[in-house]
């Protein structure tokens, strides 16, 4: 019989038939190779954090700092530049009133983030390597492709955001694939900080998050938002008087909170505390404690998008382009002309929502945003690198040596950021924002049908799979996220104005709806559909004994 491996599931608490344990494995398909077996997985953290022992305590503040940093790192995809590009844009738009969807969507990230951890925490396995079990050839590489399309979606806003920053900083001097050449360098030295030590790594993502709150925290101090307003557009779900625009904010803001790659980069990311997976106690005390710390993590990065919220609705809600030339004019800005002189709505990005803030509020308004835009892009750059790793080796069970792998999944991400920053001016990069969105927006359903479709299959998680409430709410929450993804994917189409790009949409969409049908029946073989478990490859039906297993490994 195989020795147990890092990769094998929860046994102790399994069921018993004859007084052996019958195996976790049973629904995952069979082992890729003999080699692949006999070798350890390898992963960016083999480091693993001890938990301290502490008997007969029902909470302990010792045990919450240990398993603290996975959700911190987890939190980053919510403070990316694209989530503070649509936090400025809606406070723009709609002012105070769709702070609410805000809330709404952090809460509903926080609960798939639940499910991707106890993915990894149960299992030892992140999303993609169970994908990898799970799947058969065909649609795991359409699988892992389509994630590595939201990754380098991703990738391209964050380092497109630092290269952005870098040019306020600079006052214009570094040029936009200056910037970006720039990030890919120190994103290369900063990725390998984990060799002296997992927890210094952890600690300099604190120190960028602590760096966004500093930054756009003074800026919200600055400004001095109406507190009443506030609290109101937080929990009054209502938005009076609101129209398209609004409602494709409000849209755009679910889509920017919830990231596909992020399920996945946080199912690999617990896997970094010692759990004897064997001790069920042990498992269910570690679900708790990172749950605690991704609500805490995310209360902060809520927090620091409330701040973005609440500056430009205070100060730029209902403004015109006219206003702001004006005021950009008479504190003698040279970026007056990005205003030009009419009465439509402005609208702004995060270049404009920093030059607008210098015309309105001084100079060290506009480095302070940089600075917090930079931190923002910096640290979600690194992230996005971690997640493209966990996929890649996962779905591909690559074996190639580490700076090998960091190399090739830069490469991937940052070659056409490089060429849109290139070919494409700081002034207008909305348009490809915009399109970035919608690709994002498409990949949604590739992330949260797998966790929702593992979580839930009791032949991988045994004692923790979904219990019926969670399966119900699950599959309501993540059809409502996907359909408002949808929704904006279609405005997006209906407003490009082309028949060629309408047909080119509409074959695409087939291919599209096939393969999501096809992860949708896995998934509600998952939940329990048993009329629909017809040549499926995930079931729940009973485990296998560990014996039948040994004669694969055989």
């Amino acid at each position: 019989m195989k020795p147990k491996q890092d990769g094998d599931l929860l046994e102790e608490d399994s069921p018993q038939e004859n007084g052996v344990h019958t195996n976790q494995y049973s629904s995952i398909s069979p082992p890729a190779s003999p080699v692949a077996q006999d070798e350890p997985f390898s992963t960016y953290f083999e480091e693993r954090v001890p938990i301290p022992d502490s008997e007969n305590q029902l909470f302990s503040f010792r045990k919450l700092w240990a398993f603290t940093g996975p959700g911190f790192l987890m939190s980053i995809a919510y403070l990316d530049p694209g989530n503070i590009e649509s936090d400025l844009q809606s406070g723009a738009a709609a002012g105070f009133k769709l702070l609410w969807v805000l809330l709404v969507s952090t809460i509903i990230g926080l609960l798939l983030q639940r499910l991707a951890a106890r993915l990894g925490v149960v299992t030892g396995m992140h999303l993609a390597e169970v994908c990898n079990r799970q799947y058969s050839t065909v649609p795991r590489i359409i699988l892992w492709l389509m994630v590595e399309l939201a990754i380098i979606g991703s990738d391209m806003q964050e380092v497109i955001g630092c290269a952005i920053a870098l040019n306020l900083l600079s006052v214009g001097r570094i040029p936009l694939w200056g910037g970006v050449l720039i990030t890919i360098t120190d994103t290369f030295v900063f990725l390998f900080l984990d060799k002296y030590g997992l927890r210094k790594l952890e600690a300099f993502f604190g120190f960028l998050i602590t760096i966004m709150a500093l930054s756009f925290g003074y800026e919200y101090v600055l400004v001095k938002p109406d507190q009443g307003e506030l609290l109101k557009g937080m929990f009054v779900p209502y938005c009076a008087g609101c129209g398209p625009v609004q409602l494709e904010q409000a849209v755009g803001i679910v889509g920017a909170v919830i990231m596909p790659h992020n399920i996945y980069l946080h199912s690999a990311l617990v896997k970094s505390r010692e759990v004897d997976r064997k001790n069920k106690k042990e498992v269910k005390e570690a679900n708790k404690y990172f749950f605690i710390e991704s609500a805490i993590a995310l209360f902060v990065s809520f927090l620091i998008n409330v701040f973005v919220v609440a500056v430009f609705a205070q100060a730029f809600y209902s403004k015109s382009n006219m206003d702001v030339n004006a005021m950009c004019n008479k504190t003698g800005s040279p970026h007056t002309d990005l205003f030009p002189l009419n009465n439509n709505t402005l609208e702004v990005d995060i270049y404009k929502g920093g030059i607008v803030l210098g015309c309105f509020f001084g100079p060290a308004a506009l480095y302070i945003w940089a600075i917090g835009i930079l931190a923002a892009g910096q640290s979600s750059t690194m992230t996005g690198t971690y997640s493209g790793q966990f996929v890649m080796e996962g779905f591909l069970n690559l074996r190639w040596s580490r700076f090998a792998r960091v190399l090739l999944t830069r490469s991937i991400a940052i070659t056409p950021t490089l060429l849109v920053a290139i070919f494409q001016d700081v002034h207008h990069l909305t348009g490809m924002n915009d399109f970035l969105n919608v690709l994002q927006s498409l990949q949604l359903p590739f992330a949260l049908i797998p966790i929702l479709t593992f979580t839930s299959l009791k032949s991988i998680m045994n004692d923790f799979a979904n219990g019926l409430g969670w399966k119900i709410s699950g599959g309501i929450l993540i059809l409502g996220v996907c359909a408002i993804n949808i929704y904006f994917v279609i405005v997006y189409v209906t407003a490009l104005n082309s028949v060629v790009l309408y047909v080119l949409a509409a074959l695409l969409s087939v291919a599209y709806l096939a393969f999501v049908a096809y992860l949708a029946w896995h998934c509600l073989v998952a939940l329990g559909v048993s009329c629909l478990d017809c040549c499926s490859r995930v079931s729940n039906r009973p485990a296998v004994l560990i014996e039948e297993q040994s004669e694969y490994d055989s």
